[in-house]
């Protein structure tokens, strides 16, 4: 008797998967959202509620657009804050390194908005479905599903904020970096289960406490590096033991999908 291997998910299943996995990390962002919304159009800001929700729908990137936001009430030049931003936003590109290798073989009607999404919060839910040693073909819905959820969270959060603008005296007083702080340890936590990885996050910690005072957020780049460069190095040393193969099919199952980019 041949033992059939488990059905694949499918598209439909892996873009409500990822939509589920986000939602902790949605709820983190909603004071965050809120606030930006609120921050942007206070009486010290200078954008307008338009422009506010535009960042949010252009830009989304809140690390960003907080500090774009307050360096456009400072009065500072359109390149400083160009350059300002772009250094913010480098993070992405190792986000983007990591992801490459699993997403090579999709079109570019799939790269860009897929791209464009990337957040630090669907990059750790589907940096983590990845991680899964699985050969299911349609993971890139799960990202889809991640991305497209964060992304409309965003919108809707930012306009919330907006729109009780005035009502919001102090944000900062709401405590949200540990908010988020606490939903990302929530999900990075238990992907800590090889000797690499717990030495990558070790060295990335304890950069990022050392490097603080850094300006532009510049310690958290330098923290991202030295935890990349560290844990590329200990699995030189403790290589990762190869996944359990697969079970052949048998010649009467049924095949199946394989169009990876429908």
């Amino acid at each position: 008797m041949t033992t059939q291997p488990p059905a694949h998910p499918t598209r439909r299943a892996e873009f409500w998967a990822g939509a589920r996995a986000i939602i902790p990390l949605e709820l983190g962002a909603i004071p965050f959202g809120i606030a930006f919304g609120a921050v942007a159009i206070a009486p010290a800001g200078k954008l307008s509620p338009l422009a506010a929700g535009a960042m949010s729908a252009f830009v989304f990137a809140g690390s960003s657009q907080f500090i774009a936001a307050g360096l456009v009430t400072s009065g500072a030049g359109l390149l400083v804050i160009i350059l300002t931003t772009f250094v913010v936003n480098m993070r992405h590109a190792l986000y983007s390194a990591t992801l490459a290798p699993h997403m090579k073989h999709l079109p570019r009607r799939w790269l860009l908005p897929l791209g464009f999404w990337l957040t630090d919060e669907s990059f750790v839910v589907s940096a983590h479905r990845y991680h899964q040693r699985d050969d299911a073909p349609h993971k890139h819905w799960f990202v889809f599903g991640a991305s497209l959820f964060m992304y409309l969270n965003w919108q809707v959060c930012t306009w919330i904020g907006i729109l009780a603008g005035s009502q919001i005296e102090d944000a900062g007083r709401w405590g949200l970096d540990y908010a988020m702080s606490v939903t990302f340890l929530g999900i990075v936590v238990p992907m800590v289960t090889t000797r690499p990885v717990a030495l990558a996050v070790a060295v990335a910690g304890v950069t990022a406490v050392l490097a603080h005072s850094l300006p532009y957020n510049m310690g958290l780049m330098l923290a991202a590096l030295l935890g990349v460069a560290a844990g590329v190095l200990a699995e030189r040393r403790w290589p990762p033991s190869p996944p359990a193969p697969l079970p052949q099919m048998g010649e009467g199952s049924q095949s199946q999908e394989s169009d990876d980019a429908a």
